[in-house]
C-alpha cells in the first residue's frame, strides 16, 4: 500500500494526520494495534478464540473509561488491543511498554536493561501467567488478555527496544515533510517517536481502515507467515530485533546523523539538555525516510500479529490443561 507521491497529496495526507492526532500518541496508534490484533485473530485455534473472547464479553471494559481510541473496534480483540493505553496513568503501567536499551548496548540478558518498576518483556510474562490460570480472577484473565495483545504489538516497534537518553525518540524534535517542530510540554510536535507511532503507518495506509490493511499485509507476507509461525516463540529476540532495527533503519536514515549519547537516566527532555541539543540538531525525514520506514512498519505489524497468535495459542492450550489437570 503507497501513499500518493504527488506534492499536493502528501501535503493534504499528512496536515490530515496532524489534525486528527494532535494528542499524545504511543506504540503503532490505534489502526496499529488494531491491525496486529485482527492478524492474530485469523490464527488463533478455536480453543484459543473462544477463550478470549469469552473473557472479553463477560468482562468488558468500563463503559465511563475515556477510551483513547475515539471509535473503538468492533471486534472484541482489536478494541481490547489498546485498552492498556487507555489506563496508563491511573494504573500507572508506562514502563511496561517498553524496554530501555541504550543504542549500542551489547546484546545481553534483558533483565540487565528491566527498570525497577518494570518493562515489556516482565509484562508480558507476568499477565502469561496470570491467563494461563484457569483459577485467577476472570476480571484479571481478561485485562491480561488486553495487555498480551497490547505488549506484543508494542515490543515490534522499534523504539520501544531502545533509548539514546532520548526518551525512545519523544525527545528529538523531527522537520517532518512541510511541519516545523515546536515544544510541547515535555517534549516536541512532531518528535520522532510520534513518527513510528502513527505518521509513518498511517501514511501508508492512505486512510484505509484496519481491516484492508490486514488483507494488505496478508497478502504481502503470506510467504512469511509460515517461516514465522515455525520459528516459534522467542520474545528476547524479538525484542532485539526492534533494537537493532531502530539502529539500522530508525536513526540510520536521518538526517543529519544523530550521534549515540552517553547512557544516562533521562526522565525529561529538560535532563542533559537533550531537548534542546537535539532541536539544535535541525533533524528532518521527508519522502525519503518515509520510503525506507514503511516497509519495516509493514513487516513489524505483520510478524506482531502472527506472534501474537502464537502467544495466544500456546496460553489457551497451557490453561485447558491446568483445568483439565485439576478437574
Amino acid at each position: 500500500m503507497k501513499y500518493s507521491s504527488a506534492p499536493l497529496a502528501q501535503i493534504l495526507v499528512v496536515s490530515f494526520i496532524f489534525l486528527l492526532l494532535a494528542a499524545p500518541a504511543w506504540a503503532w496508534g490505534c489502526k496499529g494495534h488494531q491491525t496486529v490484533a485482527l492478524i492474530a485473530e485469523q490464527s488463533l485455534t478455536p480453543e484459543a478464540l473462544q477463550l478470549v473472547n469469552r473473557l472479553l464479553a463477560e468482562n468488558p471494559v468500563d463503559p465511563g473509561l475515556k477510551r483513547y481510541c475515539s471509535e473503538p473496534a468492533h471486534d472484541l480483540l482489536a478494541d481490547a488491543s489498546t485498552w492498556p493505553d487507555d489506563v496508563r496513568y491511573s494504573a500507572k503501567n508506562g514502563p511496561w511498554h517498553y524496554i530501555d536499551i541504550p543504542r549500542g548496548a551489547p546484546r545481553a540478558p534483558l533483565s540487565e536493561y528491566c527498570g525497577s518498576e518494570g518493562c515489556i518483556t516482565q509484562a508480558i510474562a507476568d499477565q502469561l501467567a496470570i491467563l494461563k490460570d484457569p483459577g485467577a480472577d476472570p476480571h484479571l484473565r481478561a485485562n491480561a488478555v488486553r495487555y498480551i495483545v497490547h505488549f506484543v504489538g508494542d515490543l515490534h516497534m522499534p523504539l520501544h527496544a531502545t533509548t539514546n537518553d532520548d526518551r525512545g525518540g519523544n525527545c528529538v524534535p523531527v522537520y517532518f515533510f512541510w511541519r516545523k517542530p515546536h515544544a510541547v510540554k515535555d517534549s516536541f510536535a512532531p518528535n520522532l517517536h510520534f513518527l513510528w507511532d502513527v505518521a509513518i503507518l498511517e501514511l501508508d495506509m492512505d486512510s484505509a481502515d484496519p481491516s484492508e490493511y490486514v488483507a494488505f499485509l496478508s497478502q504481502s507476507f503470506a510467504a512469511d507467515f509460515p517461516k514465522w509461525r515455525e520459528a516459534g516463540i522467542h520474545v528476547d529476540d524479538w525484542v532485539w530485533e526492534s533494537h537493532d532495527l531502530a539502529e539500522s533503519v530508525v536513526y540510520r536514515h536521518l538526517s543529519p546523523n544523530v550521534p549515540v549519547e552517553k547512557p544516562a537516566d533521562v526522565r525529561s527532555c529538560a535532563d542533559n539538555n537533550i531537548g534542546q541539543r537535539m532541536m539544535d540538531l535541525h533533524v528532518s525525514a521527508g519522502e525519503k525516510y518515509q520510503q525506507a520506514a514503511a516497509p519495516v512498519v509493514q513487516k513489524r505489524l505483520a510478524q506482531a500479529g502472527v506472534r501474537l497468535a502464537l502467544i495466544l495459542n500456546e496460553a489457551a492450550a497451557a490453561a485447558a490443561s491446568k483445568s483439565s489437570a485439576t478437574n
